[in-house]
């Protein structure tokens, strides 16, 4: 007969036994010593945390024969060492990505009203119950909700998003976690020591770290490193069986991550993978790394589960790195972790993760010169009369009589639904706003809009919605003017408008009309 599987082996028997989850055990327990037993129990969270074993000590549990119900399950009675063996009828198992559809659903219906042959209850484990079809969970739903007295539901899943909120709301629900490193740390050292297996410790808490949290994952990757149980274990031997890498090896692609010198992370990449590291588990201890560099520049070294020296690397590292850079490097070596499909150079995707990291951010383009401002002649003095209001933004409209204008209004008010179109790039409710708006004149590098009223002018000027317009000047004219907007008078035509009537002093029809004798009205 086959030796048995390590994390079947040491499965937990009893509620002790449960690693990281006394939340869950805890309550559990308490139920049973009350007798406040529910008829539907959902069991949720990642892979290898416990769900299946704890619904299947929650069946023993209630089916155990001892007297004290806080000693159950005793592991000693007939129905504790049936469901222990695998023959205990009145505990049903059922694997929902085997068994998706309604009819499945229904033959369970069908048997459920039998009276349970040996217990005192039917207990129902229905695993990774999310690959249920909609028809499925809809005939579960009906047997939910009116279940009878001797039945239990512990429905268990990895995806609980993918879990109806009808079948949620009728179960008492759990939530596994994830086991610390600690813990992990102590179940596999207690199973290294019954098992007389020779380990050291680094290379205990390297397969503690690959299993990500998951007890049965750390087990097995323990089970498959253990070839010859009198052979010591090496954290040379394990990390080649689980194709990581030496712990120096990304601390030194590090380093040249903060010296910033390319080749020399490139070197090391190629070091790592051709001595025989995958470099999936590559890319994810780089990741792990620089996220304790992050941990310790932003908060405390002390949030990460290492040893002293440890933290003090992490530290030393991130006074070296800029925040700016150390995010970007995490960006990119995760994304590189999630594209990773293999292919023809499998560490590409990490060498494009480092170049683009410590590539140099280009420079933005340099803006076009702006045109030389065509001559224009001077405004000529008004003689309308003003009110008080438009008297007071005409004084200042004069900052300096001198200065010449950097570009010629006119052309920007005969473009100005063109102006508007380019700001509806930007903001959606701007131009509605500008079309109350109309070129007045350019002081210097100032465009000046005129608006009826003051209300017009707050909300054009509100939020930086002045930028919006003059980015979309910009765009079309090649010119950088800053927006003053100004309430006037509507009565006063705008210089923008007169400068565009003016006629050109050399147009060839007026020269003609003089040589006949004709008089130009200025």
């Amino acid at each position: 007969m086959p030796e048995q599987a390590l994390y079947l082996k040491w499965r937990p028997l009893s509620f002790d036994d449960v690693v990281g989850q006394e939340h869950i055990t805890r309550t559990l327990r308490n139920a049973l010593i009350r007798g406040r037993i529910r008829h539907a129990y959902l069991f949720s969270g990642p892979r290898g945390t416990g769900k299946t074993t704890t619904a299947r000590l929650l069946a023993k549990a209630v089916n155990c024969l001892h007297d004290d119900p806080a000693q159950r399950p005793c592991n000693d009675c007939a129905n504790c060492l049936a469901i222990n063996e695998g023959r205990f009828l009145d505990l049903i198992e059922i694997d929902a990505a085997s068994h998706t559809g309604v009819d499945d659903v229904r033959e369970l219906r069908d048997k459920i009203a039998f009276a349970p042959g040996e217990g005192s209850y039917k207990v129902y484990i229905i695993d990774e119950v999310h690959r249920f079809s909609g028809n499925a969970f809809d005939a579960l739903l009906k047997t939910l909700e009116e279940p009878p007295a001797h039945a239990i539901f512990v429905i268990a899943t990895t995806e609980i998003d993918k879990v109806p909120a009808t079948i949620k709301s009728r179960c008492l629900q759990f939530e596994f976690r994830r086991v610390s490193l600690m813990e992990l740390l102590q179940r596999l050292a207690y199973i290294v020591e019954r098992e007389s297996l020779s380990i050291e410790p680094a290379a205990l808490e390297l397969i503690a770290r690959a299993g990500t949290g998951s007890v049965r994952d750390s087990i097995s990757l323990l089970d498959q490193i253990v070839a010859d149980p009198a052979e010591t274990i090496t954290l040379e031997m394990t990390q080649r069986l689980l194709g990581t890498a030496h712990s120096l090896q990304v601390g030194e692609l590090v380093d040249a991550l903060a010296d910033e010198d390319i080749a020399r992370g490139l070197r090391m990449i190629n070091e790592a993978v051709d001595g025989g590291s995958d470099p999936r588990q590559f890319g994810g201890q780089l990741v792990t790394y620089l996220r304790n560099v992050m941990l310790a520049q932003t908060a405390s070294a002390d949030l990460v589960e290492a040893s002293r020296d440890e933290q003090a690397t992490y530290e030393a590292v991130a006074g070296r790195l800029s925040r700016a850079r150390l995010l970007k490097a995490i960006r990119a070596f995760n994304a590189a972790l999630n594209d990773s499909t293999g292919g023809w150079q499998p560490q590409l995707a990490l060498e494009l993760a480092l170049i683009e990291t410590l590539q140099a951010e280009p420079a933005p383009p340099a803006p076009a010169p702006a045109p030389s401002p065509p001559p224009t002649a001077r405004p000529q003095p008004r003689t309308e009369a003003a009110t008080p209001e438009t008297e007071t933004y005409e004084r200042a409209a004069v900052s300096d009589p001198g200065e010449p204008a950097a570009y010629s209004a006119a052309k920007i008010a005969q473009n100005w639904m063109q102006v508007l179109t380019q700001v509806h790039r930007y903001n959606r409710n701007l131009p509605a706003l500008l079309e109350h708006a109309h070129v007045r004149l350019i002081e210097g590098n100032r465009l000046v809009l005129g608006v009826p009223t003051e209300f017009f002018r707050q909300k054009i000027t509100a939020a930086d919605r002045a930028k919006f317009v003059e980015q979309a000047i910009y765009d079309l004219h090649q010119v950088k003017l800053r927006i003053d907007v100004r309430v006037v008078d509507a009565a006063v035509a705008p210089e923008a408008a007169a400068e565009s009537e003016q006629p050109a002093p050399d147009d060839p029809l007026i020269a003609a009309g003089k040589e006949l004798g004709g008089v130009v009205d200025e």
